[in-house]
């Protein structure tokens, strides 16, 4: 089950879902509109999946940064989430669709004890403007059934990551 703008808020309150910095304001009926962060990776050539992915790392300014067709953007989300006991979704939404952004496509699943800023992939059709902080998209929390195991305690890849991650698949080829 998808939780309302209402039982969200609650479980904020409770501390059952963490949303660091929380503003009710972004409450939508069944979601939280995140926003983007302040700088983004630009992962640019050829891509190899057995060693780390190259990129370049510069900051989002205020007047906004272009994106260009044909580049990977690793992004990140202004706000860090975690929640012991629900499942998020996190997607981009019909508002930056509508400008030919697709955000984080592959992998929009944040485990039950997912704690993280999330890495966004951002791919754009044509060259479109984006501005740090800016409303990116929305995310959604699910109950979960059966018994609950954290994605902290489970020894995954991804639990270790301090911002913006690039595909650790190379660690599989080591």
């Amino acid at each position: 089950m998808i939780l309302t703008r209402q039982a969200i808020g609650q479980a904020v309150a409770r501390g059952d879902i963490v949303i660091d910095p929380f503003d009710p304001a972004r409450l939508s009926p069944n979601a939280y509109d995140w926003r983007l962060g302040d700088r983004i990776r630009i992962c640019d050539g050829e891509l190899d999946a057995a060693v780390p992915t190259p990129y370049e790392e510069v900051g989002i300014p205020p007047e906004g940064l272009v994106l260009l067709p044909g580049r990977l953007y690793l992004g990140i989300t202004h706000e860090r989430t975690r929640s012991e006991h629900f499942a998020q979704l996190l997607n981009g939404n019909r508002t930056v669709g509508t400008l030919g952004i697709w955000v984080h496509v592959s992998a929009p699943l944040g485990h039950v004890g997912h704690a993280i800023h999330w890495t966004l992939e951002i791919r754009v059709a044509r060259p479109v403007r984006v501005y740090p902080y800016m409303t990116f998209g929305k995310l959604v929390f699910l109950e979960t059934f059966g018994e609950l195991a954290s994605y902290q305690h489970a020894g995954r890849k991804y639990t270790r990551t301090g911002g913006i991650d690039i595909s650790r698949l190379h660690e599989e080829f080591s």
